[in-house]
């Protein structure tokens, strides 16, 4: 079998670019984001309820999303949320941001921009002073070039 120099080259490249395939980071999975959730709620279950999340529903540009959160709380200190995990589920690292908040804080809102790999849930997650959790999702669909598609 006689390879020209071409030839080498092509099965050089190819046989590199196989080898490093696995290194390349693969997107977050379900098992991962709900493992993020798991860590952050020490175990227990989110219920629905208390936290709206707002972003948009289809985002012409995967590179800056608008997320905005409030949990619906009297911010005193008997009861005030604690913190809210932001997660992106289709990204190659789902946890996005970590707000923290106490009574101080007057209100439990916050608001930021996020990049989106591909059209994936953003899932919110509050902890309460008293130990309790509440969540909610949203699907966010990202187009390219802003064909709705």
């Amino acid at each position: 079998m006689n390879l020209n120099k071409r030839e080498l080259m092509t099965l050089g490249l190819g046989t590199v670019a196989a080898l490093t395939l696995p290194a390349l980071p693969a997107f977050a999975e379900g098992d991962k984001t709900a493992e993020r959730i798991k860590t952050f709620t020490g175990g227990k279950e989110p219920t629905a309820g208390k936290v709206s999340l707002s972003t948009p529903e289809i985002a012409e540009n995967g590179n800056t999303v608008p997320v905005s959160v409030t949990v619906d709380s009297p911010m005193s200190e008997e009861s005030y949320v604690q913190s809210v995990l932001i997660l992106a589920d289709g990204n190659p690292e789902p946890g996005i941001a970590t707000f923290n908040f106490s009574p101080m804080s007057g209100e439990a809102a916050a608001t930021t921009r996020i990049r989106l790999a591909k059209t994936q849930n953003v899932v919110a997650v509050a902890k309460m002073n008293d130990g309790s959790f509440f969540m909610d999702k949203k699907l966010v669909k990202v187009t390219i070039g802003g064909c709705g598609g």
